[in-house]
C-alpha cells in the first residue's frame, strides 16, 4: 500500500502545485471564499467524488465510501481562507486581490487535501470505513468556521471517531514533519478596552483626567495578571498590539484611549478566572485615577488538544511513510488554531507539514508579506495524509 501511495503522489504531484498556485493567486477573506469554494468543488466533481456545499455558506464536505463504509469514518480537515495582507513575493501566482493573500499556508492545505481525496478515491475499493473531508471557511476569523460547522452538524451523518489536520511549518525543512501528543496550542481570546477620561490642554494636565496616563497603568498592572496571579506551570500570554487615542496631539490631552489585545492560555479553569481579573483590575484601576473602562473580551478558540495515544500512533505512521529521521516532535505553541473546537468533540491529531527550504532562501514565517513553500512538501503532504488515514481507518 505504501508503494501504491507514493506512486500515486508522484504522478498527481504536479496537478496539486497548480491547483495550489491557483488558489494562491485568488485569495479571498474569512467568511468570503465563494470562488474557492466554487473551485474546489469543480474539482471534486471531476474527481467524481460525492460532496455537499453551502457549509457556512461557503464550506464543503465531501464523503468517500469504502468498503463496509459504516465500519470506521475518519474526517480530515482544511481551512480555505486567506489574510488581509498585501503579498511582496516576486511568483507567477502571485495574488491577484489587492491587500489579501494565502499568508498562512491555506492555499497549500486546500491543495494537499484535494491530492488526498484523489488518491484516497482512487483506493476506495482497497480500504475498510468512510473519509469525511471538511474544507472549512473562516479559520482566521471569530467564531472561527469550525465552531460554525459544528454547530451546523458537520461531525454527525457520519459521526466521524476522529479528526486529523495539517498545517503548514516553515521552521521545519520540506520533507519533515511534526507532532505533540497533548496540549499543544493556546486558547486565543481577543480584548477591546476603552479608556474614558476628560480631555483637555496638555499644559494644564490639573484640569484633566489623562486616559494615555490610565492606559500606560494599566498596561503594566495587566501585565501582572501573568507574571504574579497565574500559576507558573500553565504558560500564559497577555499582549497589547494597538493603542489608539481618540484625538489628542503635542498639546493635546484627549478624552478616550482605545486598546487592543490577546490572551492566551492552556487551562480553562484559569482562563476564566483571568478574565475576571483582567476586566476588575481595569474598572478598579481606571476608576481610581477619575476615569472609567470599559472592558470587552471576544472569547474565542480553545486550546488545542491532541489526541496522545491517536497523535503517537500517527508519529510513529508517519516515520514508517517518511522515514525515522523524518518525524520530529514539536513544543507546545501559544498560536492559536479553530481546529481546537473539533478537537474537544472527537479525538484529533493535528500536525505539522514542514515547508522551509533554507539553501531555496523560503524561510519566510506565517502571517508575513513573504510567506513562501518549497512545493516540493506537497509531494510528501498528499502522500503522507493519504497513508495516515488509511492506517487510522484499519486501527
Amino acid at each position: 500500500m505504501k508503494a501504491i501511495i507514493k506512486r500515486k503522489a508522484n504522478q498527481l504531484h504536479q496537478q496539486v502545485v497548480e491547483w495550489r498556485r491557483h488558489i494562491h493567486a485568488n485569495p479571498e477573506l474569512s467568511f468570503e471564499e465563494y470562488e474557492t469554494s466554487q473551485y474546489i468543488a469543480s474539482i471534486l466533481t471531476a474527481l467524481g467524488i460525492d460532496y455537499t456545499d453551502g457549509w457556512a455558506k461557503t464550506g464543503i464536505v465531501a464523503v468517500i465510501k469504502g468498503k463496509k463504509p459504516k465500519k470506521k469514518v475518519v474526517a480530515l480537515r482544511a481551512d480555505i481562507d486567506a489574510l488581509p495582507i498585501q503579498e511582496k513575493n516576486r511568483v507567477p501566482y502571485k495574488s491577484k486581490n489587492k491587500g489579501v493573500m494565502h499568508a498562512c499556508g491555506h492555499d497549500v492545505h486546500t491543495a494537499n487535501m484535494l491530492g488526498a481525496a484523489a488518491i484516497l478515491h482512487g483506493l476506495r475499493d482497497k480500504f475498510e470505513g468512510t473519509v469525511k473531508i471538511i474544507f472549512q471557511p473562516g479559520e482566521e476569523k471569530l467564531p472561527g468556521g469550525a465552531s460554525l460547522m459544528i454547530k451546523e452538524g458537520v461531525l454527525d451523518n457520519p459521526k466521524p471517531d476522529l479528526i486529523m489536520a495539517l498545517h503548514v511549518h516553515p521552521p521545519l525543512e520540506v520533507g519533515k514533519v511534526g507532532f505533540r501528543p497533548g496540549v499543544y496550542m493556546a486558547s486565543a481570546d481577543e480584548l477591546y478596552v476603552s479608556i474614558k477620561g476628560k480631555g483637555g490642554h496638555a499644559a494644564v494636565p490639573q484640569n484633566c483626567i489623562d486616559p494615555i496616563l490610565i492606559s500606560s497603568h494599566l498596561i503594566t498592572a495587566l501585565q501582572q495578571v501573568v507574571s504574579r496571579r497565574a500559576n507558573p506551570n500553565i504558560p500564559s500570554v497577555l499582549s497589547f498590539g494597538k493603542i489608539n487615542s481618540i484625538g489628542g496631539a503635542t498639546n493635546i490631552i484627549p478624552n478616550e484611549v482605545k486598546l487592543e489585545g490577546t490572551f492566551r492560555t492552556f487551562d480553562e479553569a484559569w482562563r476564566k478566572q483571568a478574565h475576571k481579573i483582567m476586566k476588575s483590575t481595569a474598572e478598579t484601576l481606571a476608576a481610581s485615577m477619575g476615569g472609567s473602562c470599559e472592558f470587552t473580551i471576544a472569547k474565542g478558540y480553545p486550546f488545542l488538544l491532541n489526541n496522545e495515544s491517536l497523535t503517537e500512533q500517527m508519529h510513529q505512521e508517519a516515520k514508517t511513510y517518511l522515514g525515522d529521521e523524518q518525524a520530529v516532535s514539536l513544543p507546545i505553541r501559544m498560536t492559536a488554531e479553530d481546529f481546537a473546537f473539533y478537537s474537544h468533540q472527537i479525538p484529533a491529531c493535528f500536525f505539522r507539514l514542514g515547508t522551509g527550504n533554507k539553501k531555496r532562501r523560503i524561510t519566510s514565517h506565517v502571517h508575513t508579506d513573504t510567506f513562501n513553500i518549497d512545493e516540493e512538501a506537497l509531494l510528501h503532504s498528499i502522500g503522507l495524509t493519504s497513508w495516515l488515514t488509511i492506517q487510522a481507518l484499519k486501527s
